[in-house]
């Protein structure tokens, strides 16, 4: 009966999760988000890095464990070591303790430098975040691009089949002549392979994207849903606080500050640690005196040769490395903020040209065309030369939609509008 519960339990749990599984046969791009987040292998190695410096943070923060020594000497060959319990045997034994005193605040600077490093993990795992996001809708617009490519293809591909077959039919009645079908029948050739193409492109586009999310093994289940987002007025934002808020800048920032923590604790090296030790001593002699011992013990270290300038030199290095870092990530995000505004304008205005203009133009040629061509009016070559026009535009009216949506989506992620 037990069993029979628990295996009814578990059946409803995997049902459950099964329903709260996103289709992926109708992904939006918010549920690839979810699944990105979850299932992103970049963004696991970036989550290990912020575990990592937790644990670097934590080895920071310990002081020095204490050393027991335990020692036997004075044994006399000659006179040997007497007999009766090992306690009264004649010889020196010594239990010490030791402790590192550690001076300079070196564990202070320790933790601090851990702290800050550990913070700069946090900010690369929101940067990967936030590019993985941007990689992902990349890949979730080129499928759908492709997803509108094999519609277009296939129903180019379905008229010139018509086509053909009507011309075939007037061929057979002696209304046309055998070149114009085998002008037909080349262009219908031509459709099916541009159709075969832009599957193999669609299933390339699958895969792409279902690596992002984690679902390498049903990316043939893949289709994206979303439309293709409308176009938006962009307005002048002020680069210096979007760039100073990025988590790149973010990251390199905290790093500075760390390596200033770990140039002043290898300055701290030269603050000398001391070793402070307690001993007790126990020698029974071989005549059944016994005597007991304590001692105490001071050590400190001698700068006669070497004077940490090796590590402080490397230290300043390390300084000076992470302060070109920042400004580094600062040109960065300032090239690539520009880079998208003015890629983001330029698509912009190559979609308005094929929405207002070229499409309405392209289809309206297109359906002139066929009404010519069914009266009389013109040959077979003047009709293929319009079809391929109208799907030449077609096809390109698609790439700028998926050029626009891109575009938008770098100049959102790269100014943080639509990343946080």
């Amino acid at each position: 009966m037990r069993l029979l519960i628990f295996l009814l339990f578990m059946s409803s749990l995997l049902a459950q999760a099964q329903n709260q599984a996103p289709d992926l046969g109708r992904l939006s791009l918010g549920e690839a988000d979810a699944l990105l987040a979850q299932k992103n292998r970049e963004l696991q190695a970036a989550r290990r890095a912020v575990e990592s410096a937790e644990a670097a943070t934590l080895t920071a923060g310990q002081r020095p464990n204490p050393n027991l020594s335990l020692g036997t000497v004075n044994i006399s060959p000659s006179r040997g070591i007497g007999g009766g319990a090992l306690r009264d045997k004649a010889v020196d034994s010594t239990i010490r303790l030791d402790q590192l005193i550690e001076r300079g605040n070196k564990r202070e600077l320790r933790v601090s430098t851990a702290k800050k490093l550990e913070a700069a993990s946090g900010e690369d795992l929101a940067d990967v975040q936030r590019q993985q996001r941007l990689v992902l809708r990349g890949s979730y617009y080129d499928l759908a691009l492709a997803q509108d490519k094999v519609v277009i293809s296939a129903d180019t591909a379905a008229l010139f089949q018509r086509t053909l077959a009507a011309a075939e039919l007037r061929l057979s009645a002696g209304d046309i002549a055998s070149s114009d079908v085998a002008r037909i029948r080349v262009d219908a050739l031509r459709a099916q392979n541009d159709a075969r193409a832009s599957d193999a492109d669609r299933k390339r586009a699958q895969f792409t994207l279902a690596y992002l999310i984690g679902v390498e093994q049903r990316a043939d289940m893949l289709r994206a849903t979303d439309a293709w987002p409308a176009p938006l007025p962009t307005t002048a934002i002020e680069l210096d606080p979007v760039i100073e808020r990025r988590p790149d800048v973010r990251a390199a920032r905290a790093r500075i500050e760390a390596a200033n923590e770990a140039r002043e604790l290898a300055r701290s090296l030269r603050t000398r640690d001391v070793s402070v030790g307690v001993q007790f001593e126990h020698f029974p002699d071989n005549f059944g005196n016994t005597s007991n011992s304590y001692g105490v013990a001071l050590s400190i270290p001698l700068f006669t040769r070497y004077y940490y300038e090796g590590e402080i030199a490397q230290a300043e290095a390390a300084y000076n490395y992470a302060t070109d870092n920042l400004e580094r990530a600062r040109a960065i995000a300032r090239s690539e903020i520009g880079r998208a505004l003015t890629d983001l304008a330029a698509a912009a205005e190559r979609l308005a040209r094929y929405q207002d203009n070229l499409l309405a133009e392209a289809k309206k040629s297109a359906d002139s065309a066929e009404f010519a061509y069914k009266n009389g009016a013109i040959g077979v070559m003047d009709l293929l030369d319009a079809r391929r026009i109208l799907r030449a535009i077609q096809l390109d009216a698609a790439s700028a939609q998926a050029d626009y949506a891109k575009a938008l989506a770098a100049w959102q992620f790269g100014s943080l509008q639509g990343a946080e």
